[in-house]
């Protein structure tokens, strides 16, 4: 999974660079608003693969005194300062270019330029865009695509995706307000072309945003893992109910377990270290991403009134 994000950010990334400068050349010599909005949005997602880049390299160190379970949650951190980025940035120069634009027309030069220039875009952002959806159909299997994004534990993959999406979406636009300026010689096109460029970006960002505060924050396991290892903790004769099953994710690929189990009273305390042991790599072999299981020897009792069920899991 880490192996095809990085496949797909170094696409993305190498795409962009490419982009941003020829956005930035055409930008300088035809003066239009929206291909100095497409410039600006294509060096922010340069900026934004090389952020996701040095989260995929923070998660991949050790567990330490301080961490000890990992920095895993770094590609989380760092995912979500992209989304931020892209609003305040991108979106945001983006929509001040165009406001700038409307209140202060300016003729395009030779508007030609732009459409060499929108047309390599579009072959480079192409190739990073199929890229990154064959990475992320692979990903996410059977699932629809917006069941596979709120699914999604590893959120490098989706956020190239969106990346890559709004640019292709902010091209088509860009052409738009081009020809427009050409067949109306109105620059107010050009202007508009950029605030569009500017909605469509802070849409994504907020999705994006949306999307992984809830990993930063802390989510579990999907209901099936969750139900799963309830199923395997349970599978032990001398286990005689499983009280309650907690996930959370530390990382796309390391989801830490804690689960309460009530043991048959007469079982031995040496055979119950047995138990939890088997327990223990029973789990760990059938669910690879799992790398910590701490499991609870008690009693169950209902809880008091208000308080959420034992049963519920995540």
């Amino acid at each position: 999974m880490a192996s095809s994000s990085r496949k797909a950010i170094y696409a993305a990334l190498i795409g962009n660079s490419l982009i941003a400068v020829t956005k930035f050349m055409a930008a300088a010599m035809t003066g239009s608003s929206a291909m100095l909005s497409e410039g600006i949005h294509s060096l922010v997602d340069t900026g934004n693969q090389v952020l996701l880049l040095h989260g995929l390299k923070k998660a991949r160190k050790p567990p330490d005194e301080r961490f000890p379970f990992g920095h895993g949650k770094e590609v989380y951190f760092w995912s979500f300062v992209v989304a931020i980025l892209i609003f305040a940035v991108g979106s945001g120069v983006s929509l001040y270019e165009g406001v700038h634009h409307l209140t202060h027309p300016t003729p395009m030069e030779n508007p030609g330029v732009n459409y060499i220039v929108l047309g390599l875009a579009v072959v480079f952002e192409g190739i990073a865009w199929l890229f990154a959806i064959r990475e992320f159909n692979r990903a996410r299997g059977g699932h629809g695509f917006l069941e596979a994004v709120k699914r999604g534990k590893n959120p490098s993959l989706f956020v190239v995706l969106f990346e890559d999406s709004a640019a292709l979406l902010g091209l088509l636009v860009a052409f738009a307000g081009v020809f427009l300026y050409q067949m109306t010689g109105n620059p107010v096109f050009d202007g508009a072309a950029s605030i569009v460029i500017g909605a469509i970006l802070g849409g994504t960002a907020i999705w994006l945003a949306y999307e992984t505060k809830g990993l930063l924050i802390g989510e579990g396991a999907h209901p099936e893992v969750v139900d799963s290892i309830r199923r395997l903790a349970g599978s032990f004769p001398e286990v005689e109910k499983v009280n309650e099953v907690l996930t959370l994710h530390m990382g796309p690929e390391f989801i830490l377990v804690n689960i309460s189990v009530d043991f048959v009273d007469t079982l031995p305390a040496g055979r119950v270290e047995k138990v939890l042991s088997d327990m223990d790599l029973l789990i760990k072999r059938t669910h690879g991403e799992v790398k910590r299981v701490f499991v609870e020897p008690e009693e169950w009792s209902s809880p008091p009134d208000g308080l959420p069920g034992a049963g519920e899991g995540n």
